[in-house]
């Protein structure tokens, strides 16, 4: 493991360095969702075959991405606690579960939303949904086992081990277009030969996609920082009550 990433293990860099980027990124966060909405629902053009419902597109495919980003940054905070048995890890972990869960929930409300005047329904059992539906009960079963056991450490094992092993999703979410056959297009973004989507498209959904990613920055550096000061609480309670007893 880099050494820089070492010294991030600690709680009181941490804890600077958090401090540091948490006021930026919250404000990187709401100017560039708050612009990419604005921009998104009144200046780009309607679809030529979708009409206006393709703008739920703006906030369901940043969702969608980020409910995989989301998740992998959990799986390797996880392998990092596995391996390096680093506490942060853990915690990192714990607080990014419930932020992809609703970046998940997100992703599946609204392509429900644009499914039915697309596809004429909400829900089809095709490879893409199931996988990420799939995605949604690994992040429900990650925060379950957290707090499954009264031995924080041996909770926090066995959902890194869950998350770890749940990581073999992603690829599926990912290639699931191209594996079989479904109802979602291939990727209009991230292709060796460029984007096809417009770019008076692409340009509105790649602010929304950095705006929901500094806004994940921030919730993480904001749960994290919550989780240590209540840790710490907790360690200065026991310490009171072994001295007054």
């Amino acid at each position: 493991m880099p050494a820089f990433l070492h010294s991030l293990a600690s709680p009181a860099r941490f804890q600077r360095l958090s401090r540091r980027v948490l006021p930026w990124s919250s404000l990187l966060a709401a100017g560039l969702i708050g612009t990419g909405l604005v921009w998104s629902l009144i200046f780009v053009p309607a679809d030529y075959q979708q009409g206006d419902s393709v703008r739920v597109m703006y906030v369901h495919v940043p969702a969608a991405w980020m409910a995989m980003f989301c998740y992998a940054v959990m799986a390797a905070m996880s392998v990092s606690f596995l391996i390096w048995k680093h506490t942060l890890a853990d915690i990192a972990a714990r607080a990014s579960a419930p932020i992809g869960a609703s970046f998940t929930a997100v992703a599946l409300i609204t392509g429900a939303l644009w499914g039915k005047p697309t596809w004429g329904t909400y829900w089809v059992w095709d490879a893409r949904l199931t996988s990420v539906l799939v995605l949604f009960f690994l992040y429900l079963g990650h925060m379950a086992l957290s707090g499954a056991f009264d031995d924080r450490e041996r909770g926090g094992r066995a959902a890194a081990i869950l998350a770890v092993v749940g990581a073999v999703n992603l690829p599926i979410i990912k290639f699931s277009v191209e594996w079989w056959n479904t109802l979602h297009q291939p990727a209009s973004v991230l292709r060796m030969d460029g984007p096809t989507i417009h770019s008076s498209m692409l340009w509105a959904l790649l602010v929304m996609a950095i705006g929901f990613t500094a806004f994940y920055v921030s919730l993480l550096l904001i749960r994290i920082r919550s989780e240590l000061a209540a840790r710490r609480i907790e360690a200065l309670q026991r310490l009171a009550a072994a001295g007054s007893s």
